[in-house]
């Protein structure tokens, strides 16, 4: 690859660097996808067996290619989710070059230079949609854990059988650890949950989904500039709630009550115990009371906009803590589950684009130096940027700035599709 130079890279082949490439062939943009694995990578690789979207399928609106399965309110599981994407690039054919991986990103006279393990190619202008999500976190009290007790994060949790024989330390109630805290409870496996401070939300209530009345509120575009402290959005739990079997509530409480064990925050690991903090019911009422308040926003905008919609009697807790154990013996757990979470990597990004946490200082995607944009990240723009939902009018926002450069080279436009797209009747008129 050495010696090649385009208009545009695009750093990353998931679900935001397809929808840049796709934006930017609409628009007869020269570029190139660099991908170090496979499209599709992180969902594929990091996934559990049994994952599936939190949110409709309906709201995959990949540009060009919203959903248009026969299953519009379901919820594609990992292997769904691939071909999706898959099935997505080989409607525009981008041109991705798989297997590449960036190494070190540089400013130069020209725009940028990029390193690669396949050579070092120029660039005009640079795209990161590489996500948020590259480095797993494990806090440093996990090498105090005898070694006998087997390790995972939930990037690399597959299924129950997977793990030895023996009861399960979760760590972490945000989505992946209350979903496989579950996974673990339906195979009848003895689960023990540390709960954190995450949020949870209903599935339905009055008659749809809580995606579909949060949706038609405007919730998915609402701008981060709404909100006072931008950092503390960003960094907001999402909400916990399952699209498996057709989409229910978690409800930790009731796992409790059917036999699974809840602390907790996690505190420490030592003298053959791993010990707790307090706090637990108060995060179970927290999480309660913020599900309960989705349900007051819902409530009002019914009212205020004359919708018929079925009243539904309010969540009454099925369980509550007594005597909350402090502390677990290390020698009843077989395996540990981290699910505490990953964090950014762009130690190979050298150009000064960063704020003082590492984070992208960016409006909507554009960085202060000119011709470099990230895209794809959580709360870029709106609650649905780094969503399937919401990531099409951020890739189109950046696509228009790129293509604002004149850096154009004629690509034969995308052949149409022949798909007749689902679209949301609730969405109609919106």
């Amino acid at each position: 690859m050495s010696g090649r130079r385009h208009a545009v890279v695009v750093i990353g082949a998931g679900q935001a660097g397809l929808s840049m490439s796709h934006c930017l062939t609409r628009r007869g943009v020269d570029h190139v996808v660099l991908e170090r694995d496979r499209v599709g990578h992180e969902w594929r690789a990091r996934r559990w067996d049994s994952f599936c979207l939190v949110t409709p399928n309906w709201q995959c609106r990949l540009p060009g290619f919203p959903y248009a399965g026969t299953d519009p309110d379901g919820f594609m599981r990992r292997d769904e989710i691939v071909r999706y994407l898959e099935d997505y690039a080989a409607s525009f054919g981008p041109p991705v070059l798989e297997g590449v991986t960036a190494t070190r990103l540089t400013a130069s006279g020209t725009g940028f230079e990029l390193e690669t393990g396949a050579g070092t190619i120029g660039a005009g202008q640079v795209v990161v949609a590489t996500g948020p999500y590259q480095e797993p976190v494990i806090p440093r009290m996990a090498e105090r854990i005898p070694p006998g007790v087997t390790q995972i994060h939930s990037g690399d949790y597959r299924d129950p059988g997977a793990l030895p024989p023996g009861e399960v330390l979760v760590v972490g109630s945000g989505q992946s650890g209350c979903q496989i805290a579950e996974d673990l409870h339906l195979a009848g496996r003895r689960v023990h949950l540390a709960v954190g401070s995450a949020p949870r939300v209903s599935r339905f209530y009055r008659g749809r989904d809580v995606v579909a009345w949060l949706d038609l509120m405007g919730y998915y575009e609402r701008p981060i500039e709404s909100f006072a402290d931008h950092d503390a959005i960003r960094a907001r739990a999402n909400h916990y709630v399952t699209g498996r079997d057709g989409g229910r509530d978690i409800d930790l409480r009731a796992f409790a009550r059917d036999g699974m064990r809840l602390y907790g925050r996690l505190a420490g690991v030592g003298d053959g115990r791993f010990t707790f903090g307090g706090g637990l019911e108060r995060d179970l009422d927290h999480a309660d009371a913020v599900s309960d308040g989705v349900k007051d926003s819902i409530d009002a905008f019914v009212a205020d906009h004359g919708i018929q919609a079925p009243a539904e009697p309010r969540y009454v807790p099925v369980w509550r803590p007594e005597g909350t154990p402090d502390h677990l013996d290390t020698a009843r757990v077989a395996a540990v589950v981290w699910c505490t979470g990953f964090r950014r990597d762009y130690r190979w990004i050298r150009v000064p684009v960063f704020d003082g946490t590492g984070y992208p200082s960016h409006h909507r995607g554009v960085t202060r130096v000119p011709g470099l944009y990230f895209l794809g990240l959580p709360w870029l723009h709106t609650w649905g940027s780094g969503r399937f939902s919401g990531v099409a009018a951020d890739a189109e926002h950046l696509a228009r700035h790129i293509g604002s450069s004149g850096h154009h080279a004629p690509r034969p436009a995308a052949a149409p599709s022949g798909h007749h797209y689902f679209v949301h009747p609730e969405l109609l008129g919106t």
